[in-house]
């Protein structure tokens, strides 16, 4: 029997029993949707972040020098020991870094964790809990910041501690609704503010927005909260390629701030963007080693639901068995007619699983700000898989019409 007609008269025999096809495909369409669906958002949200996130949050081509790093986990407590004992980043380091650091687009000094909020009151407008960041200058460079109204902050207003902010695109569309924000006095925590500049919107990351902010000089930020224990400098280079090589001068400069001996460890952290990367995609292995299981227990049950399936269809089709070895068929076209059955159903099940789980994904994607990426590698995993069960489920129902007597099974009613 060749090939094709293996082939056909499996899809005939599918299309025969469309209703009873598709619960036994049910399982293995639920399994194979999860796997695409859940790996399409984990890899949409993986690309997110290299994308969005980490440059949102570091800035694209720079690095930062911190007191603690991004920690991935848990902290053991001799670890939380030795990292308090570190010093806090000071002005005078900054300065070190930027001496070190000739050729940098910008080295910034940002007040760190934990960051405070406050109340900001316009006339009888007034909004909650409001994030307060005490910057220098060249922050503003760092994170690519474009303004919409008004100007940056200088490093005039930063060295004469001039009570000036900048506000984020929320900030200013909610609390001044209406109004130019720029020239007008706000009250921050109770202090008085000039808003000299409004942030372009920047948008939203996975939900969170980059727009409710207020930012003021550094040194008045100091005044009136004092220094933060984890205050970060911050270096943008003009291209990717300098990061490297500005990463290690930032650390020589550092160490020699900190006199340390060569002898000892480094009392501080340089890190890229990568840190916050490899921190995320540590999150999202604990969801890729839930996946395997759960797939694979509803492949198992689709599995033993195909195995049924044909075996009852063994036992309904006895005489055609039959009469097909009583004209020359053989035990071995016997098992691959059933066996390409019992593939074709499971191969379709895992195409069906794709389609539904591609669609599940675009609309999560749609009403949520996760976003879902399908990749080609999981749609082959789940087609595959599909066939992989037919075959594995399919085998002993395909031995038992193969081994089936002709004798008997033409006596089959």
């Amino acid at each position: 029997m060749r090939n094709a007609d293996v082939v056909a008269s499996a899809l005939e025999q599918i299309r025969a029993n469309k209703l009873r096809s598709f619960f036994t495909l049910l399982g293995i369409i639920v399994s194979v949707t999860f796997l695409v669906a859940v790996v399409a958002i984990i890899q949409g949200m993986n690309a997110y972040v290299r994308e969005n996130l980490a440059n949102a949050v570091i800035g694209s081509n720079a690095f930062q020098v911190r007191r603690f790093p991004i920690q991935v986990g848990l902290i053991d407590d001799e670890v939380f020991r030795r990292l308090a004992r570190r010093p806090k980043i000071t002005p005078t380091d900054a300065r070190a870094v930027r001496a070190a650091i000739p050729d940098a687009q910008a080295v910034s000094l940002q007040s760190g964790w934990p960051t405070p909020t406050a109340d900001i009151v316009w006339r009888e407008r007034e909004q909650d809990g409001i994030p307060v960041f005490g910057v220098t200058a060249d922050y503003q460079v760092v994170q690519d910041y474009k303004f919409s109204g008004g100007r940056p902050l200088s490093d005039l207003d930063v060295r004469e501690k001039r009570p000036v902010a900048i506000v984020g695109a929320d900030v200013a569309d909610k609390l001044f609704e209406g109004v130019d924000p720029v020239g007008k006095d706000m009250r921050i925590g109770g202090s008085l503010f000039n808003v000299v500049g409004v942030v372009a919107k920047k948008g939203r990351v996975l939900g969170q927005s980059f727009d409710g902010f207020v930012m003021i000089p550094i040194t008045q930020f100091e005044m009136m909260y004092g220094r933060r224990s984890t205050n970060t400098i911050s270096v943008k280079m003009r291209e990717a390629k300098d990061v490297a090589g500005a990463m290690q001068r930032a650390e020589e400069a550092m160490r020699i701030a900190h006199r340390l001996r060569p002898s000892q460890e480094n009392d501080f952290s340089v890190e890229t963007a990568d840190a916050l990367i490899a921190f995320w995609e540590q999150l999202t292995k604990v969801l890729f080693s839930v996946i395997p299981a759960v797939v694979a227990i509803g492949v198992v049950v689709g599995g033993i639901v195909i195995m049924n399936i044909m075996l009852m269809a063994v036992t309904e089709r006895t005489r055609e068995i039959g009469i097909r070895k009583a004209v020359g068929a053989t035990a071995r076209d016997i098992q691959q007619q059933f066996l390409a059955e019992s593939v074709a159903l499971a191969a379709m099940g895992g195409m069906i699983g794709v389609g539904v789980g591609w669609l599940f994904a675009m609309l999560i994607a749609a009403v949520s700000p996760l976003p879902a990426r399908v990749t080609l590698w999981s749609i082959l995993l789940a087609v595959g898989l599909g066939a992989g069960v037919g075959v594995l489920f399919g085998v002993y129902p395909a031995s038992r019409a193969a081994k089936l007597d002709p004798i008997t099974a033409l006596r089959a009613e």
